[in-house]
């Protein structure tokens, strides 16, 4: 079977190799038949140069045109629904429907149509103007986005089509896209929609590429170019640490979602009125996915007591009659032996679960530890599990619980169950505080596995869950500055001004700071 090409420069071409792979898929073991190259950096040198050529281009095409070609490319991707949700299927194992053809694909398009609405109204440049200085500043395009795409979500997060994706391009930058190689064939059908939109819409050629695989040099090499504008990353916290060291040492922005455990503290009161229904949806959170979700939650906090071990009883109940989900790789499963293993050798307790299983499963696993244990390794104790695992810290009182909160690192999202009648509410305004400052999103009374595609949405939080805390992955159309630079024009000819900048609104709708005050009007000339 001949090796699929590389998308470079608007075509489809025989890339420069170092060596072939194939996707796996993870329900039979068996490797799919589709063979996909390791692309050498010379394939990394070209798309960069065409990218480099595309974003001079972009930046001067009117916002609607990139607006017309995210909408165009949604409705692509809606006309061979069944053919992308079946090849992710293969690669994933995750449920064709609801999961992918339902729920994770519909996102998709959602998640392109709102960033083509964000283009069209403008307001999420942030244009400010000072009319008796003439001096105006807008958000404006970085240059050439290299996007990793993880492996959870092949549709939503994919490099060249998910979330950062429509970001990146919403905000004015040609994408690269580095496919994730457990999705390959997904991402090649997606690339092939992204293409003839771009053709079909008039962008650069170059605006969307593909390359399947780079060695881990070449990578590092890639976020490290002068030529690059920025990155979005999702995926192990380990390869992202790396990748964040080589942007960062050459002033790179580098936006990564690395890592998160999302805390969930259970109050006494909680347990007491309603023990059993969170115990039911704590485990249910646990496992959606085989709790392959960056939003699982990793770890829960109680005090002690009958009712907490009521709780551990319950989840423990929850875990032992549903059957283990199909984790997305083998290599999935093996991380998450031995991330367990490490929790144990911390001094984690296993209580139920714990083991492998055949055909790329693991047994449902929680583990608990005392307080005491936990401020003894907090470091080792906060290992990620990715997957169907998550661990139990029980506090002896009040005080050990902040030390715990205290010890936290930081995370994308973090809850609080507190009771209905109050007397909790004490022990909230002490705790509540502690979290927020370790979490981007702070929930109450809700497991935080959901994340709703909405523009108040925030999908980020303090490191290592993030490499910076004051962007999000999801929501736009904050999302779309990560990939802008703050560009001011000082005594500028008005015919030289970006549109959002002249005096005469472009289009009546887009908010201007003007003089100190948001308006939707005209500049008084």
């Amino acid at each position: 079977m001949s090796i699929q090409p590389v998308l470079i420069a608007g075509r489809w071409r025989a890339a420069n190799a170092s060596g072939t792979f194939r996707a796996e898929n993870p329900a039979t073991g068996e490797a799919l038949p589709e063979e996909f190259p390791v692309s050498t950096w010379a394939d990394g040198d070209d798309a960069l140069n065409a990218a480099l050529a595309a974003a001079n281009l972009l930046r001067a095409m009117p916002p609607e045109k990139i607006a017309t070609f995210l909408t165009r490319f949604a409705e692509r991707i809606e006309a061979r629904k069944n053919e992308i949700a079946e090849t992710a299927h293969a690669e994933t194992a995750l449920p064709k429907t609801p999961r992918l053809a339902d729920v994770e694909l519909p996102r998709t398009t959602g998640q392109l149509r709102q960033a083509a609405a964000a283009v069209r109204e403008g307001s999420w440049a942030l244009p400010t103007i000072d009319p008796k200085l003439n001096i105006r500043s807008v958000l404006g395009p970085l240059g050439p986005v290299l996007i990793f795409g993880p492996n959870n979500f092949p549709l939503a997060y994919n490099g060249v089509a998910g979330g950062d994706f429509a970001a990146a391009l919403a905000a004015g930058n040609p994408v690269i896209a580095k496919a994730h190689p457990c999705h390959p064939n997904t991402s090649r059908l997606l690339a092939e929609e992204a293409l003839a939109a771009v053709r079909e819409t008039g962008l650069p050629a170059a605006s969307v590429q593909l390359i399947y695989h780079l060695a881990p040099a070449d990578g590092l090499r890639f976020v490290a170019d002068k030529r690059l504008g920025a990155v979005g990353f999702t995926g192990s916290r380990g390869a992202g640490l790396q990748l964040k060291a080589a942007a960062d040492a050459v002033g790179k922005p580098f936006y990564a979602e690395l890592s998160s455990l999302n805390p969930v503290v259970i109050l006494p009161g909680a347990l007491a009125e309603r023990g059993a229904k969170i115990a039911e949806e704590f485990a249910g959170s646990c496992l959606l996915a085989s709790g392959q979700f960056c939003t699982s939650p990793g770890l829960a906090i109680l005090l002690a007591g009958d009712a907490a071990e009521e709780f551990i009883a319950g989840v423990k109940t929850k875990l032992e009659s549903t059957a283990p989900g199909i984790l997305l790789s083998a290599g999935v499963a093996r991380n998450l032996a031995e991330s367990v293993k490490a929790l144990q050798a911390a001094g984690a307790e296993l209580v139920t679960g714990g083991v492998p299983l055949a055909g790329n499963k693991f047994a449902n696993t929680l583990l608990r530890v005392s307080g005491k244990q936990f401020l003894a390794s907090p470091e080792q104790l906060q290992t990620e599990a990715f997957g169907n695992a998550s661990l139990v810290v029980v506090a002896r009182d009040e005080a050990e619980m902040e030390k715990i909160l205290q010890q936290l690192d930081g995370n994308l999202t973090g809850g609080i169950y507190s009771d209905t009648n109050g007397t909790d509410d004490e022990r909230y305004e002490k705790f509540a505080p502690l979290l927020r400052s370790r979490v981007g999103r702070l929930l109450n009374d809700k497991m935080p596995t959901g994340v709703a595609v909405t523009s108040a949405m925030n999908h980020g939080g303090p490191f290592p869950a993030t490499g910076h805390p004051g962007f999000t992955a999801v929501g736009m159309p904050a999302s779309l500055r990560r990939f802008a630079m703050l560009q001011c024009f000082d005594n500028v000819r008005p015919h030289r001004l970006p549109a959002a900048l002249q005096n005469k609104n472009p289009n009546g709708k887009m908010w201007r700071l003007i003089d100190g005050q948001w308006s939707q009007n005209d500049v008084a000339a």
